[in-house]
């Protein structure tokens, strides 16, 4: 399976050095797209359908009834945009749908349920690519997915644990047990997994675009669902849903051109500072004690300022071009002791609201032969999100509400903390850690990204600071070396296991650094990557998704 999971390819097929790449999380979508190239469609027709084959393969992590953010650049004219199609929340919401009258959360009620679904993204995401990218009809780019869903494909190892772990989800939820369970259990490796419902939306999508989900049966019938399991969608919240083109966080990083995800997704900002911060010292290896202290500080500053400013900007002034320009990440980087921890008391950090995110998401990277390259994170949020497939849709849909702050100080599972910004509100869309993110520099360029909530973003600043480091590209050492993590609060640096040695863990430790080794290691990484010199591709896959080791 991991062979498969990222292909370079040749565009002739010949015994030539391949010129188009793909990774993605399951060999079935990377195969799919491989086939899109072939068929004479570009890298954004690929990036179709390897999310719609996603959709139906991984059913735990991305889908329909998601959404999330494409990264693409377009070769002929060097013209670069990301598509948001991220969640929008419901116009009847409130936060007291999710919060007692004495602020205290409502258990369960941003996390299952139809209260905790936003209005998805990902098929609009898919008509919009096709039809204003893409060379291919969508009913093209879509096939694979279709028949993948009415005929059914055999379960990996990775999808039976899943579903084990989210038995007890799968059969309270809502036509969740009679889907992905088998006799109400969770099936095993192997199982043959037939979603014909779902099929019959996407075949409905190919044929009407996004006309096809947004109006008629499938959004009456998402709607009745959703009301049923206690939300309060209506049917304009999906008429009325709009994909919104954005510029990408642009910047540079020791003569390499970054390009990112701009907000909602906070990971373009966030990257930005570390790096503008961390450019001020002379890094020698991430993973070099004395260098990892600068990361961990320049991560913790990089995260207080994503709690105090950022949001969805179409509802909230964020002050990105101060968060983003090289002289505030001087001024940051001023603060940083080369030799002690920075106290948490000397950030002011004030907890606002600890936010989860999830880890359970899902990315892929392509490349083509013609140099358009796509980098693409999606999500329902938590494993088979909020656990109600709507009526005969076949749609699985998000638990995304969850990514909202609700309050002050109102702790939970991760220990995210959001402010203000990205507190509930109709319509709005809830910040993200998804960074899909280009990385360009003489040697060529490389697309890059991850599941894992608020980890992604260090890991792409891992993959980041790697590639620059490198004289020859490795595209494999890069997606597989060791990581940790700090996101500011909780004070902790979250490391792999077996990853680090004895003196590393000491001499961090030295320097003020409360470290926490974490049970399994995280993240599912995939890099697709094209020499300037003479064209060539390769990509790599994350072997921790392959043996979800890791999240």
């Amino acid at each position: 399976m991991l062979a498969l999971a990222s292909v370079a390819v040749s565009a002739t097929g010949a015994d030539v050095p391949a010129r188009a790449a793909i990774a993605s999380a399951h060999p079935l979508a990377t195969e799919a797209g491989y086939k899109m190239l072939q068929q004479g469609g570009n890298a954004f027709d690929a990036a179709v359908t390897v999310a719609a084959v996603l959709g139906v393969v991984e059913p735990y992590s991305a889908g329909l009834g998601g959404g999330g953010f494409w990264l693409l650049h377009r070769a002929a004219d060097k013209f670069e945009v990301m598509v948001d199609a991220r969640e929008t929340a419901p116009a009847a919401i409130t936060n007291s749908l999710y919060v007692d009258e004495n602020g205290v959360p409502v258990p369960g009620a941003t996390l299952k349920g139809g209260k905790a679904a936003g209005i998805p993204g990902v098929p609009a995401g898919l008509a919009h690519l096709a039809r204003r990218y893409g060379r291919l009809p969508l009913r093209v780019s879509l096939a694979p997915a279709i028949a993948l869903a009415r005929d059914g494909f055999n379960i990996d190892s990775r999808f039976a644990r899943i579903a084990k772990v989210r038995e007890s989800l799968l059969l309270e939820g809502v036509n969740t047990a009679r889907i992905f369970l088998d006799n109400n259990h969770a099936p095993q490796q192997g199982y043959l997994l037939r979603q014909p419902q779902l099929a019959a939306t996407l075949e409905a999508i190919a044929l009407q675009g996004s006309n096809g989900f947004y109006l008629g049966p499938v959004a009456q019938a998402l709607v009745g669902a959703v009301k049923a399991a206690g939300g309060m969608w209506q049917e304009s919240d999906l008429s009325d849903y709009k994909i919104v083109e954005r510029a990408p966080v642009r910047f540079s990083y020791r003569g390499a051109t970054i390009v990112s995800a701009s907000l909602p997704s906070s990971g373009g900002v966030t990257l930005a500072q570390t790096l503008n911060i961390l450019e001020q010292f002379p890094l020698v290896d991430a993973r070099n004690p004395a260098s990892a202290h600068l990361v961990i500080e320049a991560l913790r500053r990089g995260f207080q300022d994503r709690m105090r400013y950022l949001g969805d900007s179409d509802f909230v002034k964020v002050p990105t071009a101060t968060l983003v320009g090289k002289s505030y990440a001087h001024s940051r980087a001023a603060s940083i002791d080369p030799n002690l921890a920075t106290p948490i008391d000397a950030l002011s950090i004030t907890p606002l609201a600890a936010k989860s995110e999830s880890y359970n998401t899902t990315h892929y990277s392509v490349i083509d032969a013609d140099g358009n390259r796509v980098g693409a994170t999606l999500s329902i949020n938590s494993w088979f999100g909020s656990g109600v497939v709507a009526a005969d849709t076949g749609v699985l849909l998000n638990n995304e509400i969850d990514d909202f702050s609700l309050g002050a100080g109102l702790a939970n599972t991760y220990h995210l903390l959001g402010g203000a910004a990205n507190a509930i509100a109709p319509r709005k869309r809830p910040l993200s850690s998804m960074s899909p993110t280009f990385v360009e520099d003489a040697k060529g360029v490389m697309v890059i990204g991850a599941p894992g909530g608020s980890r992604i973003i260090s890991m792409v600043l891992f993959g980041v600071l790697d590639y620059v480091n490198q004289g020859k590209v490795d595209l494999l050492g890069i997606v597989t070396a060791p990581r940790y993590h700090h996101q500011c609060w909780p004070d902790v640096v979250e490391i792999e296991p077996d990853s680090f040695s004895a003196e590393w863990i000491a001499a961090l430790t030295a320097k003020g650094h409360q470290l926490k080794p974490v049970n399994r290691k995280w993240g599912n990484m995939q890099a697709v990557f094209k020499s300037g010199v003479d064209g060539a591709a390769q990509a790599a896959s994350d072997p921790r998704g392959f043996d979800m080791g890791g999240y």
